[in-house]
C-alpha cells in the first residue's frame, strides 16, 4: 500500500449545483477529470469516497477505485476520514483531500503539496493562487486565505486566517484559497475528533476548526489558478477554459 493516498470526497446532493460530479466537460464527467488528474500526479493511490452508487459505478467502470461512504457527513474531511479508516485501515502516512470539483487543477500542484508534507514540514497543508480582480476579492463564494509571508517565491507560509468576506488586499498577503488539503495521519485523526468550532460554523469553512484549535496550516502557491465549480456559471466558465487549453 502507498504511504500517500489521494481521497476525493464527492456526492450528488450539492445545494447550488445538483449532480455536479456528473456534469460533462468535453464529453467527460467532471469527477473523471478530477480522478484522472489525481492519477497523473503520481503521488500515490487514488480513491473516490461517495455515498452515491451512480458515482461509484462510474469510477469502477473506468477502472478506478471507489468507496461507498455513509450518506450524511458534516464535512468532506469526515467523509475522507471514513474512507481512510475503513478502506485503507488507517495505514497511509499522508492523506490528500482533493475536492471533486476542480477539473483543471495542475497535477504538479498535488505533488508539490505531497512532497512538502513528506518532508515533515507541517501537519496540514493547502494551496492558494492569485486573486485576479476586484470582483473575486468581494465574492463570498471565493474563499480568501491570509498568510504570514509572501508565498509567490514558491515557499510555504503559515495561514493566519480564512474568510469569505472582502479583506483589504494592500495590507495583507492574501490569496484565493484552493480546495485541496494534505494531512499527516496523526493530524487527520486529531482533526476529526475535534468538535466543530465557532468560526467553522459561522463562516462555513472547516479549516477554521484547525486554526481555532492551535493547529497550523501551511499554504503553498500555485500559478495554475484552478477553478472550483459551485454554480452553473462556474461550469460554463470552466468549460470554456478547458476547451481553449485542450485539457482532457
Amino acid at each position: 500500500m502507498s504511504s500517500t493516498v489521494i481521497i476525493i470526497p464527492t456526492r450528488l446532493n450539492a445545494r447550488r449545483l445538483p449532480d455536479k460530479p456528473l456534469k460533462l466537460i468535453k464529453k467527460k464527467e467532471m469527477i473523471l477529470h478530477v480522478y484522472d488528474l489525481a492519477l497523473k500526479s503520481g503521488v500515490g493511490d487514488v480513491l473516490v469516497a461517495t455515498p452515491d452508487n451512480i458515482i461509484s459505478n462510474l469510477i469502477l467502470k473506468n477502472n478506478g477505485k471507489s468507496y461507498i461512504s455513509k450518506k450524511n457527513h458534516e464535512t468532506g474531511t469526515d467523509r475522507v476520514f471514513e474512507a481512510f479508516k475503513n478502506f485503507y485501515l488507517s495505514k497511509p502516512e499522508i492523506i490528500i483531500n482533493l475536492q471533486g470539483d476542480m477539473p483543471n487543477l495542475d497535477p504538479k500542484d498535488i505533488k508539490k503539496l505531497s512532497d512538502f508534507l513528506k518532508k515533515g514540514n507541517c501537519e496540514i497543508g493547502t494551496l492558494a493562487s492569485d486573486l485576479k480582480n476586484y470582483s473575486e476579492i468581494n465574492d463570498k463564494n471565493v474563499v480568501k486565505v491570509v498568510t504570514k509571508n509572501d508565498i509567490k517565491n514558491s515557499n510555504f507560509s503559515e495561514a493566519i486566517d480564512f474568510k469569505r468576506e472582502n479583506i483589504q488586499k494592500e495590507k495583507n498577503y492574501i490569496y484565493h484559497h484552493i480546495g485541496i488539503y494534505g494531512f499527516t495521519r496523526e493530524a487527520l485523526v486529531r482533526y476529526v475528533n475535534l468538535k466543530r468550532s465557532k468560526l467553522e460554523i459561522e463562516r462555513n469553512l472547516e479549516q477554521m476548526r484547525a486554526l481555532e484549535n492551535n493547529t497550523k496550516i501551511h499554504v503553498g502557491f500555485t500559478s495554475s489558478e484552478p477553478l472550483s465549480i459551485d454554480t452553473q456559471n462556474d461550469l460554463i466558465k470552466i468549460k470554456k477554459i478547458m476547451e481553449k487549453n485542450g485539457k482532457n
